[in-house]
């Protein structure tokens, strides 16, 4: 394990746990590749990596972070009227816990999008004034007009790529479906957006689109979630932004190299979430590709690699792939490294060495795969599939039990009646509230841990 270390800036390690032993005509080889920032923590006003942070904000300095909330001022979040006081409630309590010197603003979303704060086509710096007219302007979102959201994300990427920032973050509230532009549209719009700027995206209430929500925090490398209650917004919010607020250092890539003759299979984050990143590869020289990651703070991930090596006889041994998290420069010059590991592949003729699992790879294939049947027994459901229902799901509780994600197993039960978890034996509840099917739907990524 290898570490990058600047004095007070944060500090990040990348440990690989694999089965490195194959079998004669072996060729496929797993490792989970755990990496871990620590030291940050302080983002805000402070400048980022390379320089020392400082807790407070300096006036006159140049903001380190820079935040857009959009909120859906449609004419559906007037059903019922608290739906939109709780959303103002939830913005201000976001005002309220961003740092002295992070550049900010407030979008109000229809089928167009429009700056409700600072309104002069930048953001405002985050101080006791600037917060305080804020607020004030937040009395002025009211309900009415359609759903355009392509339109939201393109106007906080103006605004935030107006701010010479490194760490660019949004947050979108919705509580209905995309309906006021075409699906392409709304595509468009996060492929330009892709590594421009995060986004944690959020649906309140249940009249929203769970694909649409969680592919647009898919896409911006932010997370997704419901807020059934709208009571429970201002709660969610300040989450949120606390969060944002922690974030350090962006645009960390994972640098996959593999030598001549090497196929890369998948790459994927598996905790905290399951989040496919094979199609997000972009070339960065001989067999080196990169796969983006984000902004990062005091924080721990983990990804799934799989790769392909050739066939080699007993007792040959190679590098079959060397990991590394990277920053590219920019100046497009060669990028900092802040750690790296490496994934063997060692052929041997001990048949207990080489049929034996690792347990951080079995944890997380299984992981994998829970997330995988929820959505495929979810789907079945709605297309009237009960037996195929019954069948995904009940594997998805079997493996929520094997694996101890409580959560998962905990949202599981109030759609489905478990007989018997060890054999995924369920039986369809004949009524399911939807706010805990779109639940169990929105968080079916959410992984656990591997038991140490």
């Amino acid at each position: 394990m290898a570490v990058f270390s600047k004095s007070q800036v944060p500090q990040f390690s990348v440990e690989v746990y694999q089965n490195e032993y194959l079998p004669e005509g072996g060729r496929e080889v797993n490792a989970i590749v755990t990496v871990t920032s620590t030291g940050g923590g302080t983002s805000g006003g402070a400048p980022l990596l390379g320089a020392s942070p400082s807790p407070s904000y300096i006036p006159g300095q140049a903001p380190g972070a820079a935040v857009v909330i959009m909120v859906d001022c449609s004419g559906s979040m007037d059903y019922p009227p608290t739906k939109m006081r709780n959303a103002r409630d939830a913005t201000a309590a976001a005002i309220d816990t961003l740092r002295d010197g992070v550049a900010f603003a407030v979008v109000a979303g229809t089928h167009v999008a429009s700056e409700v704060y600072p309104g002069d086509g930048r953001l405002a710096v985050a101080d006791a004034q600037t917060r305080a007219q804020a607020k004030e302007a937040l009395r002025r979102l009211s309900a009415g007009g359609g759903t355009a959201i392509g339109t939201w994300l393109r106007l906080a990427d103006r605004l935030l790529s107006g701010s010479d920032v490194p760490i660019r973050h949004g947050i979108l509230l919705t509580d209905g479906r995309n309906e006021h532009e075409a699906p392409e549209d709304l595509r468009t719009a996060l492929e330009a957006n892709a590594g421009r700027f995060t986004c944690d995206a959020r649906g309140v209430g249940t009249d929203w689109e769970v694909k649409e929500v969680t592919g647009i925090a898919s896409a911006l490398l932010g997370t997704a979630d419901i807020v059934a209650d709208p009571t429970g917004l201002a709660a969610d919010f300040t989450s949120m932004m606390e969060n944002a607020m922690g974030k350090e250092i962006a645009d960390v890539a994972l640098r996959l190299w593999t030598p001549v003759g090497v196929e890369i299979k998948f790459v994927k984050q598996v905790a905290p979430t399951v989040e496919e990143l094979t199609g997000r590869r972009t070339e960065a020289g001989p067999r080196a590709g990169d796969y983006p990651t984000g902004s990062w703070g005091d924080e721990s991930r983990d990804y799934h690699v799989c790769v392909q090596v050739p066939q080699a006889g007993i007792g040959q041994e190679m590098l079959a792939a060397r990991v590394s998290l990277i920053i590219p420069a920019a100046d497009g010059g060669a990028p900092e490294v802040l750690s790296q590991g490496l994934v063997k592949a060692v052929w041997t003729d001990d048949m207990v060495a080489s049929t034996s699992i690792n347990p951080q790879v079995a944890h997380y294939t299984g992981q994998a795969e829970l997330a995988q049947v929820i959505q495929q027994g979810l789907d079945a459901r709605k297309s009237g599939d009960f037996d195929g229902a019954t069948a995904k799901l009940g594997r998805a509780v079997q493996l929520a039990a094997d694996s101890g994600n409580r959560d998962t197993a905990k949202l599981l039960s109030k759609v489905v009646d478990v007989v018997d978890a060890a054999t995924g034996t369920v039986r369809l509840k004949a009524k399911v509230a939807e706010a805990d099917e779109m639940t169990l739907e929105t968080r079916s990524t959410k992984t656990v841990r591997v038991k140490k």
